[in-house]
């Protein structure tokens, strides 16, 4: 009865959570709207070939000539028996909630997980969770149909939670909540989110370290180093023949080594892909500014004319131009939408860096940094090169600008544990309010003169 009265807290929030992902998603739930997710649809067409290759004879192909002049079908859509059990328990994990719906229920649960690991209150953990769930980069790729790149990102938070319950003492917990959710992940299909959550997690595993050696624990610490090193080899143990077949493929691709006699020795890495398709899609560094506000650039990548607000303004004679000219002018070939945090969460996560204390704070500004400058990608050709050349498997991977999803957590985690001090205590409203007018005019002030002059900021893009 005890151990009821203790967790139901938990499970009115994990109802709630299904109540605002059924509502999130009600008009696809009850009138059975489909979303049109480019990448889903392609997905679907490249696999048609082998599934009337199942209905025909019954066997299952490993070979397919719809996509890239043939493939094996397992890199298209990897099905294991070893890992038949992780689909159940991820369905479970889901609550059998229908399409779509569960994607929003998994980002929420997910963060919530974390933030209860860290000791939150149920009710701050739950605005945490819906704080990071609703980053208006987790619905331009759903809608996009990155769908296994969206629930990879959905099972990091669990993960890395599993790494606070080992590091606080919860050895079996913390453990056992790694190693389940790193299987979930990598069998989720998206290697290179789970390689650039690695940082975080160095980063947060050293912070963990300064906090052991100054309260002189580090036997516990390296305990639990090593539950965790376990728990991980054990998730991706699970996960071992998509791995090997997904290397072994990767040598006669172009992420392989190039077979060139001559190569471009400048733009060809050492053993993977070419630097400028590394860096194709490179977030421009002005282009930063959309974590605080969104549409810096534009916005997505769809005809002006779709833009009724610009088009108030906008002179009707050339309105034939207007659909043929993109509203987004960032640095990147082309995007979906900005990565943006939240103006609210910025404020509370340069708060943060005043007022919360410990090593963490100073792991979670690290690894955002590191995030924001990996993301520049040729616009910090320098820096990129480094990381090319020197940091294993980092060239195996495209589209740099995504590793922004290591800030999309970092600065909502910082938010959240800054949210945490100002609510276990109130007065620091007063003791230090030089800290939150430095804050907001970080922030609110940046906000405002970007709405008063935009043109102080792009110059050489305003007439």
């Amino acid at each position: 009865m005890n151990l009821f009265k203790r967790i139901l807290p938990d499970i009115v929030v994990i109802i709630l959570f299904a109540v605002i992902s059924f509502v999130y998603f009600f008009p696809a739930v009850t009138e059975g709207r489909i979303l049109s997710q480019h990448d889903s649809v392609a997905g679907i067409g490249a696999g048609e070939e082998a599934k009337e290759y199942l209905e025909r004879t019954g066997e299952r192909t490993r070979w397919t000539n719809s996509i890239f002049g043939g493939m094996p079908t397992y890199q298209m859509a990897p099905s294991y028996d070893s890992t038949d059990t992780l689909k159940g328990v991820e369905k479970l994990y889901h609550l059998y909630l229908p399409n779509y719906v569960w994607y929003v229920f998994v980002m929420l649960l997910g963060f919530y997980i974390l933030l209860r690991a860290f000791d939150f209150s149920v009710w701050l953990a739950s605005l945490g969770a819906v704080l990071w769930a609703f980053s208006s980069y987790f619905f331009i790729i759903i809608a996009a149909g990155h769908i296994w790149k969206f629930v990879t990102l959905a099972y990091i938070p669990p993960t890395i939670a599993g790494m606070v319950l080992a590091y606080r003492g919860k050895y079996l917990s913390g453990g056992l909540l790694t190693a389940v959710f790193v299987a979930l992940q990598i069998v989720s299909n998206h290697v290179q989110m789970s390689y650039y959550f690695l940082f975080v997690m160095l980063f947060m595993a050293v912070a963990f370290g300064v906090d052991a050696w100054q309260k002189k624990e580090m036997p516990q610490f390296l305990k639990a180093t090593g539950v965790l090193l376990m728990a991980g080899i054990l998730g991706v143990c699970i996960n071992l023949s998509n791995l090997y077949h997904t290397y072994e493929y990767s040598k006669e691709t172009m992420r392989g080594k190039s077979e060139l006699v001559k190569p471009d020795s400048h733009n060809q890495t050492k053993s993977g892909l070419e630097r400028d398709y590394i860096t194709q899609w490179s977030y421009g560094i002005g282009e930063t500014f959309s974590l605080l506000v969104p549409n810096v650039k534009g916005g997505a990548s769809v005809p002006l004319a779709a833009n009724e607000k610009a088009m108030e303004k906008a002179n009707p004679m050339y309105n034939s131009i207007y659909s043929q000219i993109g509203q987004y002018w960032g640095e990147q070939p082309g995007t979906s939408g900005p990565v943006y945090v939240g103006a609210f969460v910025m404020f509370l996560f340069v708060l943060g860096l005043f007022i919360v204390k410990g090593p963490m704070k100073w792991a979670l500004l690290s690894a955002t940094v590191l995030s924001v400058l990996l993301s520049w990608g040729k616009n910090f050709m320098g820096f990129t090169d480094f990381f090319l050349d020197y940091i294993p498997m980092y060239d195996k991977f495209r589209a740099v600008s995504s590793i922004l999803v290591i800030a999309e957590f970092t600065i909502p985690l910082l938010a959240v544990l800054a949210l945490k001090e100002v609510m276990a205590r109130p007065q620091l409203v007063k003791e230090r309010a030089r800290s939150f007018y430095i804050s907001l005019g970080l922030t609110g002030g940046i906000a405002l003169l970007f709405a008063l002059a935009p043109g102080f900021f792009f110059p050489s893009y305003v007439s």
